[in-house]
């Protein structure tokens, strides 16, 4: 898969995730880090599943990202929540 569709596919993964998880969304660099760091995580979640990870722009590779992204995301904010404690 080229650069332009992991960033592609990175973005879009991150921007749902943001909005499934804390409903208001970050920014354009914070959902594309967050997609592609996602992507990354989902696939190696999957795999450990017997699941193939992202295997090109579909949506299959859509979900894995997602999903990858939402655990990312989730842990980034149980962080943030103990760093204000």
């Amino acid at each position: 898969m080229s650069i332009l569709a992991w960033i592609v596919l990175g973005l879009v993964a991150g921007f749902i995730a943001s909005k499934l998880v804390s409903r208001s969304g970050g920014s354009l660099l914070v959902d594309l880090v967050l997609g592609i760091v996602g992507a990354l995580v989902g696939g190696f979640v999957f795999n450990q599943f017997g699941a193939s990870g992202v295997s090109g722009f579909n949506l299959y590779s859509l979900l894995v990202a997602t999903v990858g992204a939402v655990i990312v995301l989730a842990i980034y904010h149980l962080l943030a929540g103990r760093r204000a404690l």
